[in-house]
């Protein structure tokens, strides 16, 4: 059995990346779940190089496991692509889903729809056991509502309507296998597993 350790302690994402990283013989644990901790300072200014710094202290941390680190946010078009990086603190310390929809909405008041535009970004890395990186990257384009919609999801989701929803729902209305088939996690991991299918 090959373990992967998940640069993170969210179960839901080691659930999620189990199912869409489906190899034989491939288990994948959270930091938590292998023993090992790895809290280090994330201040690239992209969401690959964030996630490089996660996989990177990991590995390091692990003792030199495979590890699959990811990075993700929202750039809105209006607001020159913030929050970004800065997408789970844009509204400061300690992360508050609620207060960093209630800042993007106010930074958006005088915004018209058509102006609205915006995509979930998540950036992929994964270091096999010999440190070698094979990276992705996954979106979903969307536009950001006026108001929250819906109770399902975490961070920005109940604000943001994808294109493939033709604008109407909010992830935040949508069911979890719904998300997952569309979101930009799920994008990121289908590119990862051809690229990994390709150089196994």
């Amino acid at each position: 059995m090959k373990t992967v350790l998940i640069a993170s302690n969210n179960a839901h994402k080691a659930v999620e990346i189990a199912e869409a990283l489906d190899f034989p013989g491939w288990e994948f644990k959270t930091l938590k779940q292998a023993g090992v901790h790895s809290d280090p300072v994330e201040d690239a200014e992209t969401f690959l190089g964030n996630a490089r710094i996660k996989a990177q202290a990991a590995q390091q941390a692990s003792g030199g496991m495979a590890v699959l680190a990811d990075d993700s946010g929202l750039e809105v078009d209006a607001l020159d692509g913030a929050p970004g990086v800065h997408s789970a603190r844009y509204a400061g310390e300690p992360c508050d889903d609620a207060a960093n929809n209630a800042k993007l909405l106010d930074a958006l008041s005088d915004v018209e729809d058509e102006q609205r535009s915006a995509r979930f970004v998540c950036h992929l890395v994964y270091l096999d056991e010999q440190g070698r990186e094979h990276d992705a990257r996954g979106t979903v384009e969307g536009r950001i509502a006026h108001e929250p919609q819906g109770d399902n999801g975490f961070g920005y989701d109940p604000l943001f309507l994808p294109e493939v929803f033709d604008f109407e729902r909010s992830l935040g209305q949508a069911l979890s296998e719904e998300k997952n088939s569309i979101s930009h996690r799920g994008n990121a991991l289908r590119e990862l597993r051809a690229k990994l299918s390709e150089n196994a």
